[in-house]
């Protein structure tokens, strides 16, 4: 009876610690995810949708993961680790995760604003005084890609695929981002910019006067509980763990060399750094994202000041918004990433709980291609009605997309069309 009644009170204290920030916020906890899988005809569409996000992108595997609180959920690997490493891939494959590190380093910044250690308008020029050409910037501007300061990865990709292995100290890539002409005034647009992020991590460890693996583990990878999530230092040049190997697709005369798929997993992280240099798995990036979404580690306040997005501008639709580390698409925020021979998504819906997770081991399609996919995963997951185990009901997600448009935008931009299409 006592230790009937011990468990009982550890699971309140639990339920009640879940319910609330690291910082003592109370926070709306995400719906409970009903704890059974989708049915047979759900899981053979995302089954389809992933074997043919593999081939599209010329990978040799996959991982995906779906996840709806009311109707279920489904988390699979398909195909090979690689051409010559013939065994399969599964769902605790690691991979780098490209710009999905920027939802980590800004989470960091956000636990600091919190903690009343930084704000989102201190100037990067008092905080890192020593480093020129940063006037007028500030550090929630870093964070959301509005400094306008230039992405690098045009002017030193060449160099980087020269010399994958070599250490880039990050003053190095800031200093090449600096020296390039500006995407826009200060707060004037949203740019990619690695550069950028990879100040922010810079501008953070001089704040706090610590590495920034030690902010990491503090005010991400601990409070998650997250084990298999890491920026691998800077002399690790093989992806910690289990994992595929990361291709690319060569082109000859502007034609896909699909015969002839390269091996670039094998370089060091410092060349992405705090802008790109994590890397992670699909069940712990589902964590995250959700994390990301519903702000599970920082105050009310600061969380609706990261989710005050803006615009990204071009061709993007109006329903496509950049917040401070993660992108709003509808109701879904998080991200998407390339790096290291890697194409990854994740978003969720802090409303509804709907969660995807996707990772492929080509990046000749870019992150947008991870993108598609994951959003043609959304859709799939937001039709399924409630489970019969749920104490739930389907909620209505307005998804300014379909599975079916997705698909075709897929199709359209395969790097290798399966033969016969």
């Amino acid at each position: 009876m006592r230790s009937l009644a011990s468990a009982a009170i550890l699971a309140v204290v639990a339920l009640a610690v879940s319910a609330c920030s690291s910082t003592g916020a109370a926070r709306a906890a995400l719906p409970e995810q009903v704890d059974t899988p989708f049915g047979k005809s759900v899981e053979e569409s995302l089954s389809d949708a992933l074997k043919t996000a593999i081939a599209l992108s010329d990978s040799t595997g996959g991982v995906a993961g779906v996840w709806a609180p009311w109707g279920g959920q489904w988390l699979a690997a398909s195909g090979k680790l690689g051409l010559t490493d013939k065994r399969p891939v599964t769902t605790d494959t690691h991979f780098r995760i490209g710009e999905l590190t920027q939802g980590m380093t800004c989470t960091v910044l956000m636990r600091l604003v919190d903690e009343k250690v930084v704000t989102l308008d201190d100037f990067v020029s008092h905080v890192l005084p020593s480093i020129p050409g940063t006037a007028g910037i500030t550090l929630g501007q870093l964070c959301q890609g509005t400094s306008g300061i230039a992405d690098t990865r045009g002017t030193l990709g060449a160099q980087f695929a020269k010399n994958p292995e070599r250490p880039w100290p990050p003053i190095e890539i800031v200093s090449n981002a600096l020296a390039l002409p500006r995407t826009g005034a200060p707060g004037e647009k949203w740019a990619p910019s690695d550069g950028g992020y990879m100040l922010l991590g810079l501008a953070l460890e001089a704040a706090t006067g610590r590495s920034w693996s030690d902010l990491e583990q503090e005010y991400v990878l601990d409070p998650l509980g997250l084990d298999e999530t890491t920026i691998p230092g800077e002399s690790t040049v093989e992806v910690p763990g289990e994992h595929p190997a990361g291709y690319v697709t060569p082109t000859a005369d502007g034609v896909p060399q699909c015969d002839a798929i390269r091996a670039v997993s094998t370089l060091s992280p410092s060349m992405a750094g705090t802008s790109g240099g994590a890397v992670s798995t699909v069940p712990e990036l589902k964590v995250l994202v959700q994390s990301l979404a519903s702000g599970t580690t920082l105050t009310e306040k600061t969380h609706k000041l990261q989710w005050e997005t803006v615009p990204l501008g071009g061709d993007a639709p109006q329903w496509e918004q950049q917040g401070y580390g993660g992108t709003q698409i509808g109701p879904l925020r998080g991200g998407s990433g390339s790096f290291g021979g890697y194409i990854s998504a994740a978003y969720s819906d802090p409303a509804s709980g709907l969660t995807v997770v996707v990772m492929l081991n080509n990046a000749t399609a870019g992150k947008t291609f991870a993108q598609n996919f994951a959003l043609q995963l959304a859709s799939l997951g937001a039709r399924t009605d409630a489970a019969a185990e749920s104490s739930l009901d389907k909620p209505v997600i307005e998804l300014p997309w379909s599975a079916e448009q997705m698909a075709d935008k897929l199709t359209g931009s395969a790097i290798c069309p399966p033969k016969g299409e």
